[in-house]
């Protein structure tokens, strides 16, 4: 997979609207993956300090030069993440989005690995799009589209810390 709009458009992902316009009653509630995606012409520029909400009394900011050792300048995917069906059912793709929005409005959260994408200054023009999927095959997906995003440019998205691994 090459990781656009196109390639992820063909493996089932729909959406893809900037966040800034983004009405998460439209976003399914089921399970499944999504992506943050950056436009054609977006230029990164990091902020000092990021916008997210603080974990655990943790800073979620990084330094410039951390950040740029993060970018992947070719790659238009940012961030690979998951929605998971919850123990209770009662997750999925909204309630993940909507958290992940949130904690870019300075919101605590637990979406600690996707805190890079709320040091970039434009962070509300990129895109997000999603893919539903059965509960049972999220864990597995994530893991495969890291493993092949890795394939593709040598290590993981921008905003992805931690490479997701399939549980059995």
């Amino acid at each position: 997979m090459l990781f656009t709009k196109k390639s992820l458009m063909q493996d089932g992902f729909s959406g893809f609207r900037p966040l800034d316009e983004l009405d998460p009653m439209r976003i399914p509630q089921g399970p499944g993956i999504f992506a943050i995606l950056r436009p054609a012409d977006f230029d990164p520029v990091f902020l000092s300090k990021s916008t997210a909400g603080t974990f655990k009394k943790k800073d979620p900011s990084l330094k410039r030069e951390a950040l740029d050792a993060e970018w992947v300048p070719d790659a238009a995917v940012v961030y690979l993440g998951k929605a998971s069906a919850g123990s209770q059912g009662n997750r999925g793709l909204r309630k993940q989005i909507q958290e992940f929005m949130d904690y870019g409005r300075g919101r605590p959260t637990v979406i600690w690995d996707a805190r890079l994408i709320w040091q970039l200054r434009d962070a509300m023009d990129l895109i997000v799009a999603w893919r539903e999927l059965p509960a049972s095959e999220v864990n597995a997906a994530e893991a495969a589209y890291h493993a092949d995003f890795i394939s593709v440019f040598g290590r993981l998205p921008f905003a992805n810390l931690v490479q997701a691994r399939s549980r059995k």
